[in-house]
């Protein structure tokens, strides 16, 4: 049962950060593709906005097929990481703790889950 309960988990945490790839890069699920979000990052300070955007769309994506398959979890971990601390520094961690107050809570949480993960091991259901 335990391996079944860490699929469930790696396929959640994949669909949540092929979701935000996709949207970066492709504009899909309402996204704003790479030359919206590259505008948005600009207009926050990070620059070049475009490049940045496409850097971390495709970390999104491939840290989350990387998680649905379960393979190389712990460089998928560093990605997730990676860009979940570019949130919090850039955009959630003035605002404090609360995600209801627009703050880090879900970007920690995310980094927790996938670091815990990549600890942990993929389980028997992966490749």
């Amino acid at each position: 049962m335990v391996d079944l309960g860490i699929l469930l988990i790696r396929i959640m945490i994949g669909i949540v950060f092929i979701f935000y790839g996709t949207q970066k890069l492709f504009g899909w699920f309402g996204g704003y593709g790479i030359k919206g979000t590259g505008g948005w990052f600009e207009s926050i300070g990070i620059k070049p906005g475009n490049l940045v955007a496409a850097f971390s769309g495709i970390a999104e994506l491939v840290a989350g097929i990387l998680f649905i398959l379960g393979i190389l979890l712990p460089l998928g971990a560093v990605l997730i990481t990676m860009i979940m601390l570019g949130a919090i520094v850039k955009v959630h961690g003035a605002k404090g703790f609360a995600n209801t107050a627009g703050g880090y809570e879900y970007n920690l949480m995310l980094i927790v889950v996938s670091i815990g993960l990549a600890l942990i091991g993929p389980g028997i259901y992966s490749l």
